[in-house]
């Protein structure tokens, strides 16, 4: 492959991680409002937060160049909030997303 084939599927890929970071940055505004409700565990609430700080933090099971550990905690951690906020709250009819 010459230069310029290197350079579609690095601009391809960066748009594409791109988007999976606009997605993700969504789901954690919207779980804004699970973390105020009083209904969901205080063990949810906190695995979310360490979550965010492994994001954040320099210090990674795989090098920073590749997010994927940091993207899995965080989903792992947005799913877990969800379902307690699920479990919590069956009676409402419907969920922030």
């Amino acid at each position: 492959m010459d230069s310029s084939s290197w350079l579609v599927v690095a601009v391809v890929l960066a748009l594409v991680v791109a988007v999976c970071a606009a997605v993700l940055l969504v789901r954690v505004f919207r779980a804004r409002r699970l973390l105020l409700d009083a209904g969901v565990p205080l063990q949810s609430k906190a695995l979310f937060w360490a979550a965010v700080v492994y994001t954040v933090s320099p210090v990674d099971l795989i090098p920073d160049p590749v997010y994927l550990d940091d993207v899995g905690v965080l989903l792992v951690a947005l799913r877990a909030l969800h379902a307690a906020a699920a479990r919590s709250g069956a009676d409402r009819k419907e969920l922030p997303y």
